[in-house]
This record gives structure tokens, sequence and C-alpha cells, in this order.
């Protein structure tokens, strides 16, 4: 997720940011999440990926 939120900041200006990159890894964690991946309890439960 790192290198996916950076390619663009570098490459293509974008502007970093905190708040994107955390969604994105939220969002990223409930497709797994969804898809049937175990060991997801690691989480925050505030992220309430179900």
């Amino acid at each position: 997720m790192i290198w996916k939120h950076r390619n663009p900041c570098v490459f293509d200006n974008a502007t970093p940011s905190i708040d994107l990159f955390v969604d994105r890894i939220k969002d990223e964690a409930r497709c797994w999440a969804n898809a049937g991946a175990q060991g997801l309890r690691v989480l925050p439960t505030s992220w309430d990926i179900h």
C-alpha cells in the first residue's frame, strides 16, 4: 500500500495524504475480509471491516 500511494506522489505530483493512505488500507482490509481472509483480527476494532 505504501508503494501504491507513493507512486502517484512521485510520478504524477499528487499530494501525499495520510487520510487517503489509511482509507486505502482499510478498503484493502475490507476486501480481504469479504473474500474470507482469516487473521484480520489484528486490526483495530474501530476500523469495522465487516
